[in-house]
């Protein structure tokens, strides 16, 4: 990969050298990272990019940020050659050294880094770039494989023996290995709920292994989830919360991937997964207490059936859409405990597991 890295940049950079020494205005092509780019690849089971493209060209508006690109793919180049990584915030304060192609604020920094992934299609841990945030916490029927950085050598971390802990996904997941006996990946919203679960060991009961997304899955957790599936045939079932968030944020960034980063969701997203809960069936069918959707909601579910490639592919989701706007309200996960603490592990999860029917694809 260092050499795909290193090659991909010395072209771009030779091909900007090139026109300039012969007067002509060098370029940069990069894909328009939004859903107005892609479709959804029925086949693949993700969004592709349609072709659209932003071309950059240098011209006295344009130059600093032509200059910025060029040496953030130094820098990637400069990391990937010595083996190093650096976070997205680091990467920042790297360029305070660039003078004039210095960045005033980082979402800058990260606009451009994006634009550098899309443009070289390959995903920015490659490139020597990780994400700050935590990618997602792993319990239950699961041993992976890492190594020890100084000597090489093999560290087997067992998932079932993290006491009140979990294994916590690294930053970048591309030099694990996995064993497994687990019958199933179960992927969770809230780190509440995925807590209450370790905490009676579920993953023992179920035979699975339990991972916690927090919200919307890092990049690095989407891989994890990915890897497990494709290497370790694992089924994956989705659990969040009954709102457009969990259903459109959550759940369809997971599967499908997203717009913003349709370069390279064919590798960080998880086609085979399932929506087991919450639905909006599920309100009415356990009888669980809801809040009010506010009117941004309404909208976030309109704009769904409306402009979202996925949605538009699955007649099950735009009915539990239109059911959701219906009724006019939401459900939490945390909702389950009106019937008891427990009731999500004694009866919720054993229903929705049993019976496929409940759940949307």
């Amino acid at each position: 990969m260092t050499n795909e890295v290193s090659s991909k940049i010395k072209t771009i950079a030779n091909d900007v050298y090139k026109k300039i020494i012969t007067r002509k205005k060098p370029t940069l092509d990069v894909p328009l990272r939004s859903l107005n780019n892609v479709d959804y690849d029925k086949k693949g089971g993700y969004f592709k990019l349609i072709g659209k493209t932003k071309t950059r060209t240098l011209t006295a508006s344009t130059i600093k940020t032509f200059a910025q690109t060029l040496r953030m793919m130094e820098l990637s180049k400069q990391l990937v050659e010595s083996d190093d990584i650096a976070t997205k915030r680091e990467a920042y304060y790297v360029s305070k050294n660039w003078n004039d192609a210095r960045f005033k604020e980082q979402p800058e920094s990260d606009a451009v880094m994006d634009d550098i992934e899309a443009m070289m299609l390959i995903n920015r841990e490659k490139l020597g770039f990780i994400p700050e945030e935590k990618g997602g916490a792993v319990s239950g029927k699961l041993i992976v494989i890492d190594f020890d950085p100084e000597t090489k050598k093999e560290i087997r971390i067992d998932c079932t023996k993290m006491g009140s802990g979990s294994y916590a996904i690294p930053n970048s997941v591309e030099q694990l290995k996995f064993e497994t006996k687990a019958d199933f990946v179960l992927a969770i919203e809230t780190a509440g709920m995925h807590q209450r679960l370790v905490k009676h060991n579920y993953w023992k009961k179920a035979n699975c292994i339990l991972i916690s997304m927090g919200g919307v899955p890092t990049r690095a957790c989407r891989r994890f989830i990915r890897r497990l599936s494709d290497e370790m045939k694992l089924p994956v079932y989705v659990f969040t919360d009954c709102d457009f968030y969990g259903f459109m944020n959550i759940y369809r960034t997971l599967k499908v991937g997203s717009g913003n980063a349709a370069h390279i969701n064919e590798f960080f997203c998880v086609p085979g997964a399932q929506f087991i809960g919450l639905t909006p069936q599920d309100i009415i069918d356990y009888k669980l207490p809801t809040h009010p959707l506010k009117e941004v909601d309404v909208k976030r579910g309109k704009d769904a059936i409306k402009n979202d490639p996925f949605v538009h592919q699955h007649k099950e989701w735009q009915k539990s859409i239109k059911q959701l706007i219906d009724m006019k309200v939401r459900a939490e996960q945390q909702a389950l405990a009106v019937g008891g603490l427990n009731f999500v592990m004694d009866k919720y999860l054993p229903d929705k597991l049993k019976n496929h029917k409940t759940w949307l694809p």
